[in-house]
């Protein structure tokens, strides 16, 4: 199972230079849950770049895999994460969905780098045009 998070989301909708390394669990829907904390984020990021019609797009993408909603059980344990690992609420709430579910967290968040269960890579600028 994987977790993709917002960040990775987003470079892939922006094809940047990390698209490859988020490809695979993001196609992999089978696998996918999505955290309704990244819809939030996503739509947000999207909405504000590029419009509504480009945001709901993107989060019909998102709806492929398993939506994970934010309940009292999860927020407690995000609560402790946050405490546990010193990061903040939207990636507490990440880590907790994926701890919870046994998933692999994808980003490439630096908030994430020394967590078990994460696959991380260093954010890479887009070379200019």
């Amino acid at each position: 199972m994987n977790v993709v998070d917002s960040c990775g989301w987003l470079e892939y909708f922006a094809e940047g230079p990390n698209v490859d390394f988020f490809a695979s669990p993001i196609e992999d829907t089978e696998s996918l849950i999505v955290p309704t904390i990244c819809i939030f984020e996503v739509f947000k990021h999207v909405y504000q770049q590029r419009g509504e019609n480009a945001a709901l797009q993107a989060v019909a993408l998102m709806y492929q895999g398993e939506i994970i909603a934010l309940d009292d059980s999860y927020a407690l344990y995000a609560a402790r994460c946050s405490i546990d690992y010193d990061i903040p609420m939207a990636d507490s709430i990440i880590l907790s969905v994926a701890q919870l579910k046994k998933a692999t967290i994808w980003t490439q968040d630096i908030d994430f780098k020394n967590i078990k269960g994460v696959k991380y890579i260093k954010a890479k600028k887009k070379k200019p045009i």
